[in-house]
């Protein structure tokens, strides 16, 4: 039902379709009444976060990153299953109150914050993650005119990166966080101007699948937060450290060690509780906990053969599902796993490319993929959609309508 040899999840299949929450592909294709559409399982979910809390340091904080999928109903659910929020707009900030989380539980990263961002931000009491001096100064600015203190960590941007991930965001020249060896000289400001110093974040790259390289970057990550901790106004309290953990997409791939990451969360937690017992180690994850729980659902609206290769075109494409498409970040396209979720396991094969209905020949799902002889009507089926799915797409483009999303 997906390539040979990528390890991720498999959904159960009944009477040669998909079930997805325990209802076949084609029963729910029938509740939600259209298509396409975006469905998550829940009981994957708290699966995956019930695996992380009995692997993983018991003291470790675990945080949700909304980006990954800010669907209301998903965000409500993931609340009673993780320790906290991180958002990256205005817009996610308000999803996370909605959500119930505490403010003091939500964190806001991210560049160009807006006053507006940071007014709201402030008036929540929400712990902000100040990417630059000069956010740093109109943080203090804005809370002084309402009358508050903002609670603020410095976004560090280190020298060392997340080797062998799939988006580096640390190391170099970044639009992400302060450079270290400038943040000294802002904690000193900092203090100055009276800001409630909670710690530091650090976030070197994400979809990694390197066990070993994760360790070193977050014994990294500690160090340094231990170090420029020296300069801080107040003690530290709270050390974000991200995430970065990655799932399997294309052929090849093997599942994240995660066994191997606790061991070393473990060691480098022993030193961090040693040097600063009274900080909060937090780890962000986003895609690692939602992107197997999800499948983009679209439906075949007809078979076309050009120059001897057969072409099956469906409903659904790029404007939904940039990421399947090959155009969220890929230097070679690969495909995802996908399959004609109605013709799972008997009938005829063959080479086809999947197509969506837009006037762009980048609008491909699936490139020379051995699939199910597809038919009008049948579904194709991607996996691995439950994360930077939606709204990471351009879903304006040609003004097609929106999929549904349904959690079930």
């Amino acid at each position: 039902m997906s390539p040979a040899h990528t390890e991720q999840r498999q959904f159960p299949v009944l009477e040669d379709c998909l079930q997805l929450g325990g209802i076949t592909l084609t029963r729910l294709a029938e509740r939600v009444g259209r298509t396409p559409f975006y469905a998550y399982e829940r009981e994957h979910i708290q699966s995956r976060i019930a695996l992380l809390r009995s692997t993983l340091p018991p003291e470790l904080q675990l945080h949700y990153a909304i980006k990954a999928n800010p669907m209301p109903a998903l965000v409500q659910m993931m609340g009673s299953l993780v320790d906290g929020f991180d958002v990256a707009s205005g817009g996610e900030l308000k999803t996370a109150l909605d959500a119930g989380m505490p403010p003091s539980h939500i964190s806001f990263a991210g560049p160009g914050k807006t006053s507006s961002e940071l007014r709201c931000a402030i008036a929540a009491g929400v712990l902000l993650h100040l990417e630059s001096e000069e956010e740093m100064a109109r943080a203090a600015r804005i809370g002084e005119q309402m009358g508050l203190t903002p609670r603020v960590a410095v976004r560090v941007n280190p020298e060392f990166e997340l080797k062998y991930a799939g988006m580096k965001m640390a190391g170099g020249a970044r639009q992400f966080g302060v450079d270290a060896e400038r943040v000294p000289a802002m904690l000193r400001k900092l203090g100055a101007l009276g800001l409630d110093f909670q710690g530091f974040h650090l976030f070197c790259g994400a979809q990694n699948l390197s066990s070993r390289a994760i360790c070193e970057a977050q014994r990294l990550c500690v160090e340094l937060g231990l170090r420029l901790a020296a300069h801080a106004p107040a003690p530290l309290r709270v050390l974000n450290i991200g995430g970065g953990f990655g799932v399997p997409y294309f052929p090849g791939e093997r599942a994240l060690d995660l066994p191997a990451v606790a061991d070393g969360l473990h060691e480098t937690m022993l030193g961090l509780t040693a040097e600063s017992p009274q900080t909060r180690l937090v780890l962000e994850l986003g895609r690692y906990l939602v992107a197997e729980s999800g499948v983009y659902v679209c439906r075949v609206l007809e078979r076309k053969v050009s120059h001897g290769q057969v072409f099956v075109i469906t409903d659904g494409g790029m404007h939904h599902h940039l990421a399947a498409s090959g155009n969220f970040g890929q230097v070679i396209r690969k495909n995802y796993p996908v399959a004609i979720g109605n013709r799972m396991q008997a009938g005829p094969r063959e080479i086809a490319t999947v197509v969506g209905p837009l006037c762009t020949p980048l609008d491909t799902l699936a490139d020379s993929m051995e699939l199910a002889r597809a038919e009008p009507g049948d579904f194709v089926v991607v996996f691995q959609s439950g994360a930077y799915g939606l709204t990471a797409s351009p879903t304006a483009f040609l003004s097609h309508p929106l999929p549904l999303e349904v959690l079930v």
